[in-house]
């Protein structure tokens, strides 16, 4: 017997989905007398509903329908106050058939819906209202709509709309929406430092709220209070300010003298905020304009530069007159700046950063002019309001000129800890993503140290080295941090243990001992941590690799026999006498304390005993 029906698998046919139908009859309950036993009075229109259904999709009636007093009477009529008949229809929709459709109320009606679902509990409606007007925010409904955000405390919308205005400062401050702001939420939009309007635009419309809205001087006097009148010029205070006579005499006055005494950079000024985005881009209006070779500083390419291309440059004079500035489209509020140092070989380069609101007076944010740095600096500072930003590179470890090759400002959220103008990092920063190198040791790879494979290694590969007693293994961070520990992976294919000991410099020639394990047998992964002092090189010396307790005794003063456990190619360590694993014996995962936080760029691996250290990983990490 044949079957014309074509074959549906066992699923969609056991599970039967009749949701829109459910929606769809009750949905013709809303607003009909038929089983209805309770009706809501709103402006003088009845609408009848049936307590159950309301009970069951909202607490607020819940309560109130089933609370023993007179709303709960069967047939009972219950008064709304403060409730308006279109936003109370779309809320009985809503609570009936689960759905609603915001595109076409007004944005009265809208505002007013947003209400009722705060009124009521109605947490998931809220949020989807919510982002609803976050998405038909302009500069005609954006005052309203944050007045009602503060008022229910929703703060997505409320940061939303602030976002808005202040990208579209001058719009909303010329708009009629602007004087329907109640007072706390007009001070709470114009006190903000990313309210980027200039200070004449914000007192005109200052003004004219005023004018509109307040009805004694002591208001007006606390709303103009809000302008920042050491941020004009002494002719808009004069012909502007002084006329309209909301301020009084002795503020102008100590408006001038503020503006005669203080330096430009410490004016509080007002700067466009725009979060993770990088700013110094021809897009947002950026340029270069003072430096050589300035077109490839801001075209983006990170990838395709050499010896001859691809790069801005300036020479590097001991008056540090010379540099590479950049103009910002407008003044923006920024706390972090990256740099890509040119790295094609193994210089270093040291520099400092500067921002400026005038090119006059420059505020040095990030001060690198003592220490190593190569390849890609990510520099994080206080936040600050800008137009202008320097670069001065003070050193070249190879040749008189600075090379950049890429440059980024913005203003990021991510949390970030400074010590002494220096990043505490929260990840492992020797990493090869993060800039690091090895420029000192041995490795059939060259980046087995920093490539963070801590399980693929064995004789032959996996591990930098170098022979005792000559040299050390030395990373390079890419920048100076203030460091609190670190992670070592010793070589531990067999049962051999290492004695070590970790120096750190800011220079590649002073360094600072911080770890000592000379006098202790070490075996597999190794911790560090500290809270430590300043430095930019950092070296880590590391010391005696012994061998298992079944190893045979050596004598230093004869040469080494051969060994099959050895790995090949690399150099033979002769046969030490083990030490016995006692007290002294090294407990893998024993943390080694440092006394204070340690600043490095440079971290290097050492040994100075007559064999040799194979190590395969290394981290940097936060303590």
């Amino acid at each position: 017997m044949s079957n014309s029906h074509p074959l549906r698998s066992l699923t969609s046919v056991s599970e039967i989905d009749h949701l829109h139908l459910l929606s769809e009859h009750l949905g013709a309950l809303v607003s009909g007398e038929e089983y209805s036993d309770v009706t809501f009075v709103v402006e003088g229109k009845r609408f009848p509903a049936h307590r159950v259904i309301l009970a069951s999709r909202c607490q607020y009636f819940r309560a109130m329908l089933f609370n023993g007093m007179k709303e709960s009477q069967p047939q009972a009529e219950v008064p709304l106050e403060d409730t308006q008949v279109e936003a109370f229809s779309m809320l009985l929709q809503y609570l009936y058939t689960g759905r609603v459709s915001l595109s076409t109320a007004r944005e009265d009606v809208l505002l007013d819906f947003l209400g009722l679902a705060h009124r009521y509990g109605l947490q998931p409606l809220e949020d989807s209202t919510c982002e609803f007007l976050r998405t038909v925010l302009h500069t005609q409904n954006v005052c309203l709509v944050y007045d009602v955000a503060s008022l229910y405390c929703l703060g997505g919308l409320a940061q939303a709309c602030c976002a808005y205005m202040d990208r579209q400062a001058p719009e909303v401050l010329a708009s009629d929406c602007f004087l329907t702001l109640s007072k706390t939420a007009l001070l709470a939009v114009v006190q903000r430092d990313s309210f980027a309007a200039t200070e004449r635009e914000i007192f005109q419309a200052l003004c004219r709220w005023c004018r509109h809205n307040c009805n004694n001087e002591v208001a007006a006097q606390e709303v103009m209070s809000a302008v920042r009148l050491p941020l004009m010029s002494l002719m808009e205070m004069l012909n502007v300010v002084r006329p309209s006579g909301l301020l009084s005499p002795d503020n102008l006055l100590d408006a001038i003298q503020t503006r005669s005494e203080s330096r430009d950079m410490d004016l509080n000024y007002r700067g466009m905020l725009i979060p993770e985005e990088n700013i110094a881009t021809m897009k947002h209006g950026a340029q270069v304009v003072k430096g050589e070779l300035k077109s490839a500083l801001l075209d983006g390419d990170t990838q395709n530069y050499d010896l001859d291309h691809g790069f801005s440059r300036h020479p590097i004079e001991e008056d540090g007159r010379a540099g590479i500035q950049v103009k910002l489209g407008q003044p923006y509020i920024v706390n972090h700046v990256r740099l890509l140092l040119w790295d094609r070989d193994s210089r270093s380069y040291s520099y400092y950063v500067e921002v400026s609101m005038d090119e006059l007076d420059w505020v040095r944010v990030v001060d690198h002019s003592k220490f190593l740095c190569r390849s890609w600096q990510s520099l994080f500072f206080t936040a600050r309001v800008c137009r202008y930003v320097r670069i001065v590179g003070t050193h070249n470890t190879v040749n008189k000129v600075f090379h950049l090759v890429a440059f980024e400002c913005m203003f990021t959220q991510r949390r970030y800890i400074l010590e002494k103008g220096l990043l505490v990092p929260d990840r492992n920063v020797a990493t090869i993503a993060c800039g690091a190198s090895v420029i000192e040791g041995v490795s059939r790879s060259r980046n087995a140290l920093l490539n963070g494979d801590t399980s693929n290694y064995d004789w032959d590969s996996g591990y930098t080295c170098h022979q005792l007693g000559s040299g050390a293994i030395v990373i390079q961070l890419a920048q100076p941090y203030m460091l609190g520990s670190l992670r070592l992976l010793l070589w531990d294919c067999d049962n051999r243990s290492y004695s070590y000991y970790i120096e750190l410099s800011t220079n590649q020639q002073q360094w600072t001992k911080v770890v000592d394990r000379t006098k202790v047998a070490c075996r597999c992964s190794t911790a560090s941590t500290s809270s430590a002092p300043p430095s930019s090189t950092q070296r880590s010396k590391r010391a005696a690799r012994t061998l298992s307790p079944s190893s045979l005794r050596y004598s230093p003063n004869h040469p080494p026999s051969p060994s099959s456990n050895s790995p090949p190619g690399l150099p033979l360590p002769p046969r030490p006498h083990t030490p016995t694993p006692s007290k002294g014996f090294a407990n893998p995962n024993l943390p080694l304390r440092l006394q204070e936080k340690t600043t490095d760029t440079t971290l290097g691996i050492s040994i100075h005993t007559s064999f040799f250290c194979d190590v395969t990983r290394h981290n940097m990490l936060l303590k």
